[in-house]
């Protein structure tokens, strides 16, 4: 029985994650993203679009066209399992993402700061794989992220 139960885990598959978070739009949460990264990983999810929680990301994508940009995230968005957005600081391209996440069918899980003044579009989205959080502090932060996860 024991053996069994350890095959059945190590055969579970890791959930491919779009992490999504604001870049030109603003980097402050940079720690923030980082941090969601750190959790991701240690659920046990694979976060596909790493880029968004490098410190360097800025200097890698001046070398990159606007087309190589859209490219490479859609190309990962469509490898997703789920997208996990930061939607605290406004960003067209983050709402792009989450669109185009909702359209393709996979599920979107949207967390802000409670101070946020988080577009009516997000909040106001009643599509079954929208889901948007508050979160108060990392503890909690970590907890929303790693609910997310486990349901996969």
């Amino acid at each position: 029985m024991e053996k069994l139960e350890k095959m059945e885990i190590s055969e579970r598959r890791s959930p491919k994650i779009f992490l999504s978070g604001s870049i030109r739009g603003g980097r402050q949460l940079l720690e923030t993203y980082r941090f969601m990264f750190d959790t991701l990983e240690e659920a046990g999810a694979e976060v596909l679009s790493w880029h968004v929680a490098d410190p360097e990301l800025e200097k890698t994508e001046m070398k990159m066209t606007e087309e190589e940009i859209y490219a490479r995230d859609m190309g990962l968005l469509v490898k997703s399992d789920a997208l996990i957005a930061e939607v605290t600081v406004p960003s067209t391209g983050v709402g792009y993402e989450i669109c185009r996440a909702l359209v393709q069918g996979i599920p979107v899980l949207c967390l802000y700061s409670p101070d946020a003044a988080v577009s009516a579009m997000v909040l106001g989205n009643s599509d079954h794989l929208l889901e948007a959080r508050a979160y108060p502090d990392k503890t909690s932060l970590k907890k929303i992220i790693t609910e997310f996860i486990r349901a996969f």
